[in-house]
């Protein structure tokens, strides 16, 4: 895990001496501290922290109005809440602001030590998962191909998308879930379609029914192929697939996805795949 830089937020200097303490034995390092609103604005500003500390209750403001001042300024910032307070409707209305944990006064050494850990670790999950993933889905992609209808399969250029795309007739998009949720999207013309599952099926025609069925148990082969190997990868990752939906028509539209993803089209003699994928964090497990 990476050093971890911390801002401690709090109007008391005694609670800030004392996690100061606590933080610096455990191998963190305090750039820096904050008693207010402006305070906690300039101190985000100049320090650029991984985590902020965060009290509740301060004169002239709350934990929460600095949390949303923080992620305006980095949404990417954990803020942990540290309050002597800790009932269902703060805890409520911490995790509604985006706040990463919660913490009690008297603070653990212990407990905060393992809060943060957890915190930043998953960051470097994440980190791993990106820098990894594409490279596997493109490998199950060219892999069932050739399997499957024996075909070799060239990649284009990798292109990270931001944007709606047009669809060539069918889609089929995979939910995927686990420690981070992504999604899959396999997008194919109908003929090429058609030709790979009269390939498979040798036989000279196939059904729209058929046609439709055998791209969307391809798109769900090649997805749990691709998760299952990043899973070898690393077991935390715990990625696992939901069943295809499946989309054609001639007009549909990929829609833009609430995600970083990356896209790349996969040519064939029977014709073009375009295959995207993306992942993002899920919900915060709360201590």
């Amino acid at each position: 895990m990476k050093n971890v830089r911390i801002v401690i937020v709090d109007d008391s200097p005694f609670s800030i001496a004392l996690l100061t303490d606590i933080l610096t034995e455990k191998g963190f390092e305090v750039v820096g501290s904050a008693s207010n609103l402006e305070e906690t604005i300039q101190v985000i500003k100049d320090k650029k922290p991984d985590l902020v500390t965060m009290d509740m209750t301060m004169p002239g403001t709350d934990g929460l109005e600095c949390t949303r001042a923080i992620h305006t300024l980095n949404p990417n910032i954990k803020v942990v809440i540290v309050s002597s307070m800790m009932d269902d409707e703060i805890v409520k209305k911490a995790k509604e602001n985006k706040a990463s944990a919660y913490v009690q006064k008297p603070v653990d050494a212990e407990e905060i030590y393992t809060v943060i850990k957890r915190l930043m670790a998953s960051d470097d999950l994440l980190e791993e998962l990106q820098n990894i993933y594409f490279d596997v889905f493109k490998e199950a992609l060219s892999d069932n191909v050739n399997r499957m209808i024996k075909l070799p399969t060239n990649f284009g250029e990798e292109l990270e998308v931001d944007e709606a795309h047009s669809s060539q007739g069918i889609s089929i998009v995979v939910g995927i879930i686990g420690k981070f949720v992504g999604r899959m999207i396999l997008d194919v013309s109908y003929k090429t379609a058609e030709t790979m599952t009269c390939k498979m099926l040798r036989k000279d025609s196939a059904t729209k029914e058929q046609v439709l069925a055998m791209f969307g148990e391809f798109a769900n082969i090649v997805s749990g192929n691709a998760c299952s190997i990043l899973n070898r990868h690393n077991k935390a990752f715990g990625l696992r697939v939901a069943p295809p939906t499946i989309f054609h028509g001639s007009s549909l539209s990929i829609s833009k996805a609430m995600m970083k993803t990356t896209s790349v089209t996969a040519s064939t003699e029977f014709g073009e795949l375009y295959l995207n994928v993306g992942f993002k964090r899920g919900e915060e497990e709360w201590t």
